[in-house]
């Protein structure tokens, strides 16, 4: 990126001028339309353009034959609506001349004696590039009795001469000069081919492809056309836009409803209101650099480019001076403050029951293969201790074994507070485990006479000795009870390291490693939603589910505190964990973005700032920021050695399956970054 032996302090000179966020804003636009009236039409769509402009897109996309409309039949053999369809197209070109945004239309262009449905992409004031529909089509308006297939034509040229200048035409991938973004295009129902011409823009390396379309309105047809976009940008790690034509078509036979949509990667960022009469334009931002993230970290995409036999050869064309959207540019893009948790109820429902499943079955496989007899959890009256002891105690039903065979510990000590003490022995109970509590406060007391430690000096030893405390009582009961220790930490605390090195930071499995804090939380409402009232309620589940619904929802409402610390004179407790590491709406927003997208310090601000906005300010932001860095990386060596724990989202730190990093890697660069975010 930058030249070897370029000074640091230019280089982060040079930092500060990058306006370049990895988003482009597109726009996909589906205009008012009179069939046949090129002049009209060609004003309707300089007015979606101007509109683009303003709103700072870099690229919209109009649909299949626009400047004509695609209901034309065998006018468009008339050879005043084709020349009078190239002077709009012509026009078109010249009024984006001092624009910065890139316009696709679709027209239909005369070579070899055939007529081809065609897409312009227009920069600059230039057509630089004129990409033609590859297969006909026996349906709607627009089909082989007047556009021959692109594909059939024979010696297809490389350019074709318009308006006095050769134009590159065929098979086009358009590159901003910069090298960071490249997309393509794709005509009409070449996007429904058995093999998609998709799939060779990707391969070659497009991060976005636009369909221009005409499709007629049928029943389903809407749904088809959505499933179709989000499962190819699925598997192609893409993103795609398209723009069809609308109900100012004609309706002799047909009826189109002007569906436009913007997704990425199987995510449907925007899409329109149909059968809108005024037309429509929405707007999103692609992500381009999560793209090629998603790419490089996907070997099969490597695979596929080098075992695939392309038949088409693609000719690269330059674009200069192409909008990228600017850190001074609000989103128009939603991004889920909580990336871990879906926004929609029935997904959300949906997410936690899979998970919930995914835990249970992952501790019952365990306990099967380790001929274990018992289960032995450490209770502690918070919220990752109560949602381990809920699997466990699933898991063991699920084994046909009783609950009397988890053994739940509880071992108040010295931050011990009476409300989580009362929770903890209140869940063990109605799940009807085997409870068991042994206090720490002597054995810790005589270890600190042991090693020389003043019990009044409250430093990380009289913490951590506590925690390594707990755990040597749960692995000697384990032992005993022919047991298996059940951890409790969560994906959250391994990614800061916010646990005691071979205290609760170990367990024989682990069945809350893959969740993050906030979606613990989630579960765990659910649970009491689901599984303790409601129409889905499981009578089974405890001895008093209404008990058990009330108790779980007074330790949601309790602070996180690993109660290390004495509580106040008046046992409320003192130390609480986001005072010390910060929100962890926050850290989990960071982790996500970090291990998930590969995003980087500036543009995570970037992102953290639109999300976040009129909760927390940048200060603070940035502030936790680089708290979340510095602990992540100085704190790996604790995730080298973690235990066993179920996958359960796509963000994973097991060092075995997930997140392989060195326990020594220097976060120097990433926290020399968030300082620079401080000036801004």
């Amino acid at each position: 990126m930058y030249a070897t032996g370029r000074p640091l302090s230019e280089r982060r000179k040079k930092m500060k001028k990058i306006s370049d966020t990895g988003f482009i804003r597109i726009a996909a636009a589906t205009p008012k339309l009179s069939v046949a009236n090129a002049d009209f039409n060609a004003g309707e769509i300089r007015t979606c353009i101007m509109a683009a402009e303003k709103k700072k897109a870099g690229v919209i996309l109009f649909p299949e034959l626009c400047i004509t409309g695609s209901t034309c039949a065998d006018l468009f053999c008339q050879d005043y609506l084709y020349k009078r369809q190239l002077e709009a197209l012509c026009d078109i070109a010249k009024s984006t001349e001092k624009l910065e945004i890139c316009v696709i239309a679709g027209f239909y262009l005369r070579i070899t004696n055939v007529c081809l449905s065609c897409a312009a992409v227009i920069h600059k004031g230039e057509i630089k590039g004129i990409v033609p529909k590859k297969y006909s089509s026996h349906e709607d308006s627009a089909d082989s009795r007047w556009f021959a297939a692109g594909c059939s034509l024979a010696g297809k040229p490389d350019t074709v001469n318009l308006f006095g200048k050769d134009i590159p035409f065929g098979d086009l991938l358009f590159c901003d000069a910069k090298g960071a973004f490249s997309f393509g295009v794709v005509v009409g129902k070449d996007m429904e081919a058995p093999v998609s011409p998709l799939a060779g823009l990707v391969r070659e390396g497009a991060a976005v492809v636009f369909n221009p379309a005409a499709s007629a309105e049928a029943i389903g047809k809407a749904d088809f056309a959505e499933t179709l976009f989000k499962s190819e940008t699925a598997k192609n790690l893409c993103a795609a836009a398209r723009a069809s034509a609308g109900v100012c078509e004609s309706t002799t036979d047909y009826v189109f409803s002007g569906q436009d949509l913007i997704v990425e990667n199987g995510n449907i960022l925007e899409k329109n209101e149909r059968f809108e009469s005024e037309g429509t334009v929405i707007f999103s931002e692609i992500d381009f650099e999560r793209i090629s993230f998603e790419r490089a970290k996907s070997g099969s995409f490597a695979a596929y480019a080098n075992i695939s036999q392309a038949s088409d050869n693609y000719t690269r064309v330059l674009l200069e001076g192409l909008h990228m959207t600017g850190f001074d540019e609000k989103l128009t893009r939603h991004f889920e403050q909580n990336p871990f948790v879906p926004e929609d109820e029935n997904e959300r429902n949906a997410h936690c029951e899979e998970i919930f499943k995914i835990q249970t079955s992952a501790l019952a496989r365990r306990i099967r293969h380790s001929h274990s007899k018992t289960s032995v959890v450490g209770i502690s009256g918070g919220l990752d201790s109560t949602l381990a002891l809920l699997v466990t105690t699933c898991a063991h039903r699920m084994l046909g074994k009783p609950a009397g065979d988890v053994i739940a510990v509880t071992m108040p000590g010295f931050g011990t507070t009476g409300k989580t003490y009362n929770n903890a022995l209140t869940i063990m109970k109605l799940l009807g485990a085997d409870v068991r509590e042994i206090p720490i406060r002597d054995a810790v007391t005589q270890h600190f006479a042991d090693i020389g430690h003043d019990i009044s000096v409250h430093d990380v030893t009289y913490e951590n000795a506590q925690a390594r405390e707990r755990t040597q009582i749960l692995m000697d009961v384990a032992n005993g009870a022919g047991g298996l220790v059940v951890g409790t930490g969560d994906l959250s605390e391994l990614a800061l390291g916010w646990c005691t090195y071979n205290g609760d930071h170990m367990a024989m499995y682990g069945v809350n490693a893959g969740i993050p804090k906030t979606l613990v939380r989630v579960v765990v409402k659910w649970i009491i939603d689901n599984r303790l009232s409601g129409p889905s309620e499981d009578k089974e589940f405890s001895s008093d589910n209404a008990l058990l619904a009330k108790t779980l929802q007074d330790i949601l409402d309790t602070p996180i505190s690993p109660e290390l610390l004495p509580p106040d004179e008046d046992g409320k407790m003192t130390q609480k964990t986001e005072d010390s590491v910060g929100p962890y709406i926050l850290h989990d927003f960071f982790i996500y973005h970090t291990l998930r997208n590969g995003t980087n310090p500036r543009k995570l601000l970037y992102l953290a700032e639109n999300v976040f906005e009129g909760e927390f300010d940048k200060d603070c932001i940035v502030k936790w920021m680089s708290v979340f860095y510095r602990r992540f990386f100085n704190q790996q060596f604790k995730r080298s050695c973690s235990p066993d724990g179920p996958k359960v989202g796509s963000v994973v730190l097991s060092p075995r399956g997930g997140l392989v990093m060195p326990s020594d890697a220097d976060s120097s660069m990433w926290l020399a970054a968030v300082e620079e975010l401080k000036k801004l």
